[in-house]
């Protein structure tokens, strides 16, 4: 017998099913077809070709299965030593960073400038980059967020929020932080930056937070973004957030936080175009990605949409949330969004479309595929009736429109409900295509909970709800 185990990992666990009752061997059998389809097809595209960028930073969102995440060369490099910066893990560092900037600032156009971080434990709050810039954090190299509430200060809510999103009013800025840049990366030899979570986690657990947590990197209104080969740990909110922002890579991350962290999601693209996400392991709070574009009747007006993402080879595990999730803020628009090659593990949900009455705006061409779920409470889920909004001004009729939503080549083990599709009466899901799709582990008087959705399926185990109409000659894509 072939020893299919090596070229294929994920039949580890099913070569064994032969040894079992005999209603395991049709069911290996199935499963055996469902596999080599997705190997077959792991190199559809299918996706809209992106602009290549062009400028400084050199890597380019078109044509490859990888995004290039070289680095560019810099015509300064200084140290933060240089600016008097201590690593020993108890000195504020926050003056040498910001007066490192004011330098790095000066270099803008004169061949850009490069911060070296090395190896220490480098405490600071939070501080401003610049464009044509490089933060480089050495191999063992920790950046520690200050825990003095003060040095993380308010500004303004986002224009697509109308407020923080957890608390009325502004925000705290996040740790490293940039508002209109251009080739602007922040990478390194697998150092780390630490946001030291947890005095923000409890204030949100004893209800004493007075303003919305900031997050660990935020990039704002910017262009030619590169963040790769860190490790991020313990945001206090969302850990990457790149907002109103085009051409950003995030590559070759591991993203950390204790499961029980509240809202500290792994990686969210708001109201961003041309985004590569790919090879990171994320565990987390929240989602492990999320994407976003607007709040209610603040995102309607901005109509900042997102567009043109790609997520590719990212796992880990989330008990509360999804391995990806669209929405619930999406009152921009979201559309041209493709998951592949995604790996979720002991999370509350695999792949997850959020909306609700008053979001408005659209969710239109999202294509997810090959994707590989085990012990996830919900491998599918539509969901609706959140309850959620930033004020009582929204609009009950701002109803969102979701069409085009192409899932193939998923595999789960050990589901434990069955996919849950919730669409909303007048603003029905429509547009819903599924092939090869194997559900392992449901009991078998499990069904599908479906309302107010429309579509076709081919190769969908166990049987899909009567609203999902079989089609044999189906192909999405």
């Amino acid at each position: 017998m072939m020893d299919v185990g090596g070229e294929y990992p994920i039949l580890n666990k099913l070569i064994a099913a032969v040894k079992k009752p005999s209603w395991a061997f049709p069911l290996l059998l199935f499963t055996l077809v469902v596999i080599l389809s997705l190997q077959i097809t792991t190199n559809e595209s299918g996706f809209p070709e992106r602009p290549v960028s062009d400028t400084g930073v050199g890597f380019s969102l078109s044509g490859s299965d990888t995004c290039d995440g070289s680095l560019p060369v810099r015509e300064l490099k200084m140290s933060i030593v240089e600016f008097g910066g201590v690593g020993d893990g108890v000195t504020s560092n926050t003056a040498a960073f910001t007066e490192a900037m004011r330098k790095m600032k000066s270099f803008e156009g004169k061949g850009g400038a490069q911060l070296n971080v090395p190896r220490g434990r480098w405490v600071t709050g939070s501080f401003n980059l610049t464009s044509n810039f490089t933060l480089f954090l050495e191999e063992g190299a920790v950046i520690l967020g200050s825990q003095d509430p003060n040095e993380w200060p308010i500004i303004e809510p986002l224009p697509s929020y109308g407020r923080g999103r957890e608390r009325l009013g502004g925000r705290h800025i996040s740790l490293i932080h940039g508002n209109g840049l251009t080739n602007v990366v922040i990478t390194g030899q697998n150092g780390t930056i630490d946001g030291r979570g947890k005095m923000w986690w409890d204030l949100w657990w004893n209800r004493t937070l007075e303003h919305t947590r900031g997050h660990l990197v935020e990039i704002m209104n910017s262009r030619n973004v590169l963040i790769s080969n860190l490790t991020f740990c313990n945001s206090p909110f969302w850990t990457i957030h790149p907002v109103y922002c085009s051409n950003v890579v995030i590559k070759d991350m591991t993203i950390l936080a204790p499961l029980n962290a509240p809202n500290t999601d792994g990686i969210d693209p708001d109201s961003c175009t041309n985004v590569c996400i790919e090879d990171c392991y994320i565990e987390s709070g929240d989602d492990l990605v999320a994407v976003k574009s607007g709040w209610d009747q603040y995102g309607i007006s901005m109509a900042r949409p997102s567009s043109n993402i790609i997520i590719r080879r990212v796992s880990g595990t989330t008990p509360t949330c999804s391995g990806v999730g669209i929405g619930s803020e999406m009152s921009g628009g979201i559309s041209n969004i493709r998951v592949e090659n995604l790996h979720v593990r002991n999370s509350a949900a695999g792949v997850r479309i959020k909306t609700d009455k008053g979001r408005g705006g659209y969710i239109v061409n999202i294509t997810i595929t090959n994707i590989t779920m085990e012990g996830v409470k919900v491998p599918l889920r539509f969901s609706r009736g959140a309850d959620d909004h930033p004020d009582d001004r929204w609009d009950p009729n701002a109803l969102p429109r979701i069409n085009g939503i192409f899932i193939s080549n998923v595999v789960s083990f050990g589901s434990r409900k069955a996919p849950m599709l919730q669409g909303i009466k007048g603003a029905p899901f429509e547009g819903i295509c599924m092939r090869n799709v194997s559900l392992l582990g449901l009991p078998p008087t499990v069904r599908w909970n479906c309302e107010h959705i429309s579509g076709s399926v081919n190769g969908v185990f166990p049987s899909p709800c009567p609203l999902l109409q079989r089609t044999a000659s189906l192909t999405c894509t």
